[in-house]
């Protein structure tokens, strides 16, 4: 009989393997010897501590699943308990309850992690359906709408939760986008119909504008251009490529009235820095008769200026008041000299001055005369009081006296 320390070969042939709980039978060997017979279960045996070597690494240093790792090591536990190898087996099914152990915790630590991982996305399909319900009442389309669908972005790349949870978070998600949509939808064709309608309205402004292109009724038609203008801004916008449209021709009936226009003006414009070329040269003419000394020649050269004046037409009308006011300053000198002429021509007038000046020389007369009997009498207060009111009287007379020598006495 042969034997090591874990197992022996008696004299049949009989292997057996020496663990805790006693002997017992691996198998037999009637090919060799003992020894070899030993030799061959040993193999069995280090094929066996490979084997949970192995699976050893790839729990320790892989992702392996709890599920595969458990069902490998059931496995192998099979075969050390029942398996036909001489060795240390109680070493090896202590490292598989190791092992196993091992697999448990990692489990649970997954099983933790997947139910955090579920509260944080249980957590954040909350708050993407609150964001949702929240947009869906935005009418800020574009930006909502971006967020909406970024929002599906991040619910499809979050963990799946248990179905009814999920179907009904998932329902309140939906929902809000519905409304959304549904809201933008009613909100882009009131706006289709609005813009519609502001196509309508712009398209008349556009017609009335083109069949005022050719009018020559500078003023009025400007004016009514100007109401146009205010109404299209007033009419709201129509489709983009609509909108274009309408206002290239709206704009270009404008520019085609206005450019007529400008011709015009431009022309009278010219027309008229000739016009006050030629009363500026009339107006040399008109203040060349001042001062007036012949009042007669003056009248009758101011009255064909005049004539000439306005036989020319219009100036510009930033230089009329100008040159107006020459001509009227010219008017008013030659008015002033008539009046002085008739004034100084008057017989009534002339009495009038003659009658006063004789008053008043007559009452001078009498005020000389009433001193000097005041002076003989010694009255110095008289005198002085009397001489007083002579002073004022030989005033007025000396006013007078020029009053009449303007009448030529």
């Amino acid at each position: 009989m042969s034997s090591d320390p874990w197992g022996r070969v008696d004299d049949q042939g009989t292997v057996y393997v020496r663990t805790a709980e006693g002997e017992r039978v691996v198998g037999s060997w009637q090919a060799g010897s003992p020894e070899e017979a030993l030799a061959y279960f040993e193999r069995k045996f280090e094929g066996l501590a490979v084997e949970i070597e192995l699976l050893e690494r790839r729990v320790r240093t892989t992702d392996l699943a709890p599920k595969d790792a458990l069902a490998a090591i059931g496995h192998i536990r099979e075969q050390v308990a029942e398996g036909h190898a001489v060795g240390d087996l109680d070493s090896l099914a202590k490292r598989l309850e190791v092992l196993t152990t091992e697999v448990e915790a990692r489990r649970e630590q997954r099983k933790a992690q997947r139910a955090k991982a579920q509260e944080e996305a249980h957590k954040a399909k909350e708050e993407l359906v609150a964001e949702a319900e929240r947009l869906a009442e935005s009418n800020q389309w574009r930006e909502a709408g971006d967020r909406l669908r970024a929002l599906v972005d991040i619910w499809k790349g979050l963990p799946r939760l248990d179905r009814k949870t999920d179907d009904e978070l998932w329902h309140r998600f939906s929902h809000a986008r519905s409304v959304f949509s549904k809201h933008r939808k009613a909100h882009f064709a009131t706006l289709d119909q609005q813009r519609e309608e502001s196509r309508q309205r712009k398209l008349k402004l556009v017609e009335e504008a083109e069949s005022l292109s050719g009018s020559t009724d500078w003023g009025p038609t400007a004016a009514r251009y100007r109401e146009l203008m205010a109404d299209w801004k007033a009419a709201g916008r129509a489709q983009r490529e609509v909108e274009d449209e309408l206002w290239a021709r709206f704009r270009g009936a404008q520019d085609l009235f206005f450019q007529a226009r400008s011709a015009v003006f431009a022309e009278r414009d010219a027309e008229q820095q000739e016009n006050q070329k030629a009363k500026e040269a009339l107006l040399a003419e008109a203040e060349a008769l001042l001062p007036i000394t012949d009042l007669k020649a003056a009248k009758a050269a101011y009255r064909e200026i005049g004539e000439r004046w306005e036989a020319v037409g219009h100036v510009p009308r930033d230089a009329r008041p100008r040159l107006e006011a020459r001509l009227h300053a010219v008017e008013r000198a030659i008015r002033e000299a008539e009046e002085a002429e008739w004034q100084r021509t008057n017989p009534e007038a002339r009495a009038r001055a003659e009658g006063m000046t004789g008053l008043l020389q007559a009452a001078v007369d009498k005020l000389e005369s009433q001193i000097a009997a005041a002076r003989a009498k010694g009255d110095a207060n008289r005198v002085a009081k009397l001489e007083s009111e002579l002073a004022g009287r030989r005033a007025l007379l000396e006013e007078a006296r020029k009053g009449l020598a303007e009448f030529g006495g």
